[in-house]
């Protein structure tokens, strides 16, 4: 059982990081929009790779720090559900699917934007032409963070999660319940990207319709 569990995890690690790779370039040039999440999904055999990603308003109905207790305990409650996708991303019960590993966090933008700096210091380093060029980004880049005013825009915060299942029939997947949008109210819609054996495909998924027809699809 612990040889199916590692062979599991593998697989659903390397078909993941190709999926978390095209998202993390989506977001690079997408906007933060409130309402909106994301969810990618990567099937083979029966590994189930999922990541998720939606902006803190979302999911707590805030973006600022958590300063109070009740901010704090708003926090820990999300990630705790987080952390149970057959709770939030329904699969039918014919598929056979349980969970082998959650994991799930909040992100600040601000310190995710500081890592990308030092990351560009030291390269700047090694060539001062290369230096000056990007000290000119940086600067254009901060400039771009200040409001009419010339005052900083409120840091945003994510909330980040990845998940793997293992199915014991997955072709048995032909839908999923999407019972996120009654856990999280603020939430309006989900950017869900697929991929498997037949391809990658996009959808998108809304309050008023939270269920997703998947057909033919894997």
């Amino acid at each position: 059982m612990d040889d199916i569990k590692r062979i599991i995890a593998v697989v659903a690690a390397v078909v993941v990081s190709a999926t978390v790779a095209q998202a993390e370039e989506k977001r690079g040039h997408d906007a933060h929009e409130h309402g909106v999440g994301k969810l990618n999904i990567a099937f083979e055999g029966g590994a189930v790779a999922m990541e998720f990603s939606a902006p803190g308003a979302d999911i707590v109905g805030f973006e600022h720090p958590a300063e109070s207790t009740g901010d704090r305990a708003k926090i820990k409650s999300a990630l705790a559900a987080l952390e149970k996708p057959l709770s939030l991303f329904r699969l039918p019960e014919a598929a056979m699917c349980t969970l082998v590993e959650a994991s799930a966090e909040l992100h600040k933008e601000d310190e995710d934007h500081k890592e990308h700096e030092e990351h560009e210091d030291k390269h700047a380093q090694e060539d001062q032409h290369g230096k000056d060029a990007k000290h000119e980004d940086k600067d254009e880049h901060h400039r771009d963070h200040k409001d009419e005013d010339g005052h900083d825009e409120p840091s945003h915060t994510e909330f980040h999660a990845e998940y793997r299942l293992a199915c014991g029939k997955p072709k048995a997947i032909d839908r999923i319940s999407f019972e996120y949008f009654k856990m999280f109210p603020n939430a309006k819609e989900l950017d869900v990207q697929m991929i498997s054996d037949k391809g990658t495909k996009g959808f998108e998924v809304e309050r008023d319709e939270p269920t997703l027809d998947l057909d033919g699809t894997i």
